[in-house]
C-alpha cells in the first residue's frame, strides 16, 4: 500500500494535478479535510508526509472495509468510491482485473506493483546503484513553539540555527513567509532543537519590539509602490511584511509595517507606537 504514494506523486510534496490534488498522497481539498487534514491559506497538510500518510491510511482502511479487498481499495482511491461502486454494480463483478474501468484506473494498480518490484530488486531491473548514488537520510528533530501573532519563519529558522529555505523544505505544509498565531510543531535539522526555546524567545522579543516601532499610517493618495519608494524598500517586501494582496487597494488610516535598519531614516509621519 505504501507504493500508492510513489505512483501518486513520486514522493514529491508539492506535486499537483489539474484536478487540484496536492501532495504526497494527492488529496483533493475536500477529501483531505474529510480525513482530518488542515488545509487553508496558512497550512496545507497534504504536503506533510506524516499527516497526509495518516489520513491516507484512514481513507484506505475505509475503502477496504467498503469493498473487501486492497485491490479495489486502491482502485477506489484513484477514481473515487462512488464511481467504482457504480461500475461494480453495473458490471456485476468485484474482480478488479475483470472490471472495465477508465484507462487511468486500469493502469493504476500495475503502476503500483511495478514500483514495488523495481524498488524491491533494483539490480534485477537494470538499476545498479552504488552507495554514493543514494541520497543520505534527512536527519531532523521536532520542536514546539508558540506564536503570539504572525511570526516570520526566519525567526524560527534563526532559533534553529539554520535558514528559511531549510525550514520550508523540512515543513512543506507551511505556506507563505509566516507562522500563524497559535502553537506549532515544526521540523528542524538535527541539533537545532537544543536551546531552541531560549533562542526563539529572545529573537521573538526583539522582532516584536522592532515591529511595534515601525508603522506607517496610510494617507489619502498613497499607493504601495509610492510607500515602497519613499522608504527605499522593495514593493515585494511590503507585501510580505504585511501579507497584502497587490491587487487590492490600501485605505487611508491603514497601518503598514516598514522594516529599516536605521530608525532615524523614517519620515516624521511614521507612528512611534508604544511611546
Amino acid at each position: 500500500v505504501k507504493y500508492v504514494a510513489v505512483a501518486e506523486s513520486a514522493l514529491l510534496p508539492h506535486a499537483g494535478s489539474h484536478k487540484g490534488a496536492i501532495g504526497f498522497w494527492q488529496f483533493l481539498k475536500s477529501t483531505g479535510i474529510k480525513h482530518g487534514l488542515t488545509i487553508n491559506a496558512r497550512k496545507d497538510e497534504r504536503r506533510n508526509l506524516q499527516a497526509s500518510t495518516r489520513a491516507a491510511v484512514r481513507y484506505l482502511q475505509g475503502l477496504h472495509a467498503m469493498f473487501g479487498s486492497w485491490t479495489l481499495a486502491a482502485a477506489a482511491y484513484n477514481m473515487g468510491e462512488d464511481g467504482l461502486m457504480a461500475e461494480v454494480q453495473e458490471q456485476g463483478t468485484n474482480d478488479y482485473y475483470r472490471l472495465y474501468l477508465s484507462m487511468e484506473t486500469q493502469r493504476y494498480l500495475f503502476q503500483i506493483l511495478s514500483a514495488k518490484l523495481i524498488f524491491s530488486d533494483p539490480a534485477g531491473y537494470g538499476f545498479h546503484l552504488a552507495e554514493e548514488d543514494h541520497y543520505p537520510p534527512i536527519e531532523s528533530e521536532s520542536v514546539r513553539l508558540t506564536c503570539p501573532g504572525d511570526v516570520p519563519i526566519r525567526i524560527a529558522a534563526q532559533a534553529a540555527r539554520t535558514d528559511f529555505k531549510t525550514i520550508k523544505d523540512l515543513n512543506p505544509e507551511i505556506r507563505g513567509h509566516y507562522l500563524a498565531w497559535g502553537s506549532h510543531e515544526i521540523t528542524v535539522p538535527k541539533g537545532g532543537a537544543e536551546g531552541f526555546s531560549a533562542r526563539y524567545e529572545g529573537l521573538l522579543k526583539k522582532y516584536l519590539a522592532a515591529r511595534n516601532e515601525r508603522v506607517y499610517i496610510v494617507k489619502s493618495g498613497d499607493s504601495l509602490s509610492a510607500i515602497a519608494d519613499r522608504f527605499g524598500v522593495p514593493l515585494t517586501s511590503l507585501l510580505v511584511w504585511n501579507r497584502l494582496d497587490a491587487t487590492r487597494p490600501i485605505q487611508p488610516g491603514q497601518k503598514i509595517v516598514v522594516f529599516q535598519s536605521d530608525m532615524n531614516a523614517l519620515p516624521k509621519d511614521v507612528e512611534q507606537e508604544g511611546r
